[in-house]
């Protein structure tokens, strides 16, 4: 069903061919569209009609389309009013500036076709969109026991609204985000590139993502603080000539490295919070929070049960409170109860201590990751079929699931 059917629009631009073509086809969509080529009585009658979204041009006499983005963001009574700039212009300067005066979106002429519509259209809907391109732990794992699932190692992403791209860590999975993004041709790709720590199977892909080779591209890397060690020494170790044989400075993207350590910052929008995890070594989840709306991931971690020795009731608290009430909790389930019992004190959890994580932080939704090389699709099932078991038993509203390859999420 089209989002844009019965919405009020208003379509702005000098350009009188430009206003037809909007407006025709954003009909067809069953929106009731009016236009002005003349930005200054338009601003007037927006502010009068206030209709549910407004299409504007970047350059125009009179007012362009940041001065009266501007102007509309002032007035309190359109505060639910969703504005697009559509512009000839593909500067990622223009872009940015749009963003910073008030625009939810930035779609580039000439386009207008079904393309427009669909841009249009997820504009309005401002989801995040989880897309999982990798979801196994510790080393992949090709063949017959793992088609359901996948076999590549960690690499999910996440896209945001105003296209904010991020990446979380860089496991063989990320070589399949590379085709996807290359298969879209896209220019000026920006993206955020978080690690949760610099083990094999969440770094060893990362020289294998085309999109760092590609100039215009720009690649902003965060990870663990490790000391005497810093993000940028952590990647390129790994392409010293040794290991593999192209260098991290034939990297054309720019390309910026960050070490973090537990703290809170911005990114556009979003606000980012990591939390130190019990891990060998470094180790950092993210919290990403974005309108109401939050995901964490969380790998590698271990909660330890309540009668082992290594029990932490302070860190099990802090953890509580640092993934409460998120819409999704990704995190590290790697063994079975079973399983957990031969190899406690290896930096990963079972299902039932993740599923009481869970349920004790109110998550909206449990998907479970990072799982062992030895575990086949059927034994990731049964996994699932336990945790859904447990979350039943305590009547939690926790939803559990277990994601695949190339699966898709949104929070709306």
């Amino acid at each position: 069903m089209s989002l844009l059917k019965k919405s009020h629009v208003y379509v702005v631009d000098d350009d009188t061919s430009t206003l037809l073509a909007v407006k025709y086809l954003l009909e067809e969509y069953g929106a009731i569209v009016k236009t002005n080529a003349s930005s200054t009585v338009a601003l007037a009658e927006i502010i009068d009609e206030k209709p549910d979204l407004v299409i504007l041009d970047l350059m125009m006499p009179g007012l362009d389309g940041l001065e009266m983005c501007r102007l509309l963001r002032e007035e309190e009574n359109l505060d639910k009013l969703k504005i697009i700039i559509f512009s000839g212009k593909t500067y990622e300067y223009d872009q940015q500036r749009a963003f910073s005066f008030g625009a939810d979106g930035y779609i580039t002429k000439p386009l207008i076709d079904e393309s427009f519509i669909d841009k249009v259209q997820e504009i309005i809907e401002e989801k995040i969109e989880v897309c999982y391109w990798g979801v196994r732990g510790t080393l992949p794992v090709p063949g017959e026991g793992s088609l359901k699932y996948g076999g590549n190692t960690i690499c999910a992403s996440i896209k945001f609204p105003r296209d904010n791209l991020f990446i979380l860590d860089a496991g063989t999975g990320i070589k399949q985000l590379s085709d996807h993004l290359m298969s879209q041709k896209r220019t000026a790709l920006h993206a955020k590139i978080l690690i949760s720590h610099p083990h094999w199977d969440h770094i060893n892909a990362l020289p294998f993502f085309v999109p760092l080779y590609v100039p215009g591209n720009e690649f902003e890397v965060f990870g663990a603080s490790h000391g005497d060690v810093t993000m940028r020494e952590l990647i390129s170790a790994q392409m010293d000539g040794v290991y593999f044989p192209i260098r991290i400075k034939e990297f054309a993207a720019r390309t910026y490295f960050r070490d973090l350590r537990e703290e809170t910052f911005m990114i556009n929008d979003i606000k980012v919070k990591t939390m130190l995890l019990s891990h060998p070594g470094t180790c950092l989840g993210y919290r990403m929070e974005y309108d109401n709306r939050s995901i964490c991931y969380i790998t590698d971690n271990e909660l330890f049960p309540e009668e082992s020795p290594d029990y932490n009731p302070n860190y099990l608290e802090n953890l509580t409170a640092f993934v409460h009430s998120t819409d999704i909790l990704i995190t590290d389930t790697t063994y079975s109860d079973e399983e957990y019992k031969q190899k406690s004190k290896w930096g990963h959890s079972a299902v039932s201590q993740v599923v009481k994580l869970a349920h004790a932080a109110q998550v909206k939704e449990l998907h479970m990751i990072h799982h062992d090389p030895d575990q086949t699709d059927h034994d990731i099932d049964r996994k699932l079929e336990t945790a859904q078991n447990l979350l039943m038993g305590m009547n939690s509203k926790t939803r559990c699931l277990a994601p695949r390859e190339h699966q898709t999420f949104k929070v709306l």
